[in-house]
């Protein structure tokens, strides 16, 4: 059975939030504000795009799929998924909306994978967030699965939903991704005591 590490590692935790931070960063500076960073670039790869940050990183890219309603416009779900080669390991980053009941964390689930119930680490006013390592196992049966996934949420109340996002060049985007990241990743600073 494949399964998501259930072993945090500090390095790729500190890549991930690189990337995010590099993300919000971009996000929240006006356009017209001096000394802003470059864009990231970005390659659609089926409806996934490949982001690679101009930001020194041991995971300087990431594949990012966004989901928002079709009336509100409000994102609905996010799903990035980043490779740190010095570590060779992959990490998942998963936003859904607030008002989701914490307990019962979220699933994955495709015509031939489903995950584990993977827990939330943090929420903000803009949702809550499932943030861990992905294994190997996980990559490839997602990449083997059909164009569609779900998300399966439980909201405070108890009722369930699914949120479905697309794996249409999953495969591709995630072959891209690392290549990109093994050209332009920094390593990972060592800490002192390891």
């Amino acid at each position: 059975m494949m399964i998501f590490s259930r072993h945090v590692s500090r390095g790729l935790f500190a890549a991930a939030g690189l990337v995010l931070g590099a993300t919000a960063a971009l996000a929240q500076t006006p356009a017209s504000a001096p000394g802003r960073p470059p864009a990231p670039d970005v390659k659609m790869v089926g409806d996934w795009a490949v982001r690679c940050f101009p930001i020194n990183s041991p995971s300087p890219c990431d594949m990012y799929q966004e989901l928002a309603d079709k009336d509100s416009h409000q994102r609905v779900l996010a799903i990035s998924i980043a490779y740190v080669p010095s570590l060779d390991r992959n990490g998942i980053i998963i936003s859904v909306p607030l008002e989701v009941s914490i307990q019962k964390g979220l699933v994955i689930q495709t015509d031939n994978f489903t995950s584990p119930t993977l827990k939330y680490r943090r929420c903000d006013r803009n949702g809550c967030y499932v943030e861990m390592p992905m294994d190997a196992a996980s990559i490839a049966s997602l990449s083997k699965s059909a164009k569609d996934a779900n998300i399966k949420i439980a909201a405070d109340g108890g009722k369930e939903f699914s949120l479905k996002f697309s794996l249409d060049g999953f495969s591709s985007a995630y072959d891209q991704m690392v290549e990109q990241a093994k050209q332009k990743a920094k390593p990972i600073p060592k800490q002192d005591g390891q």
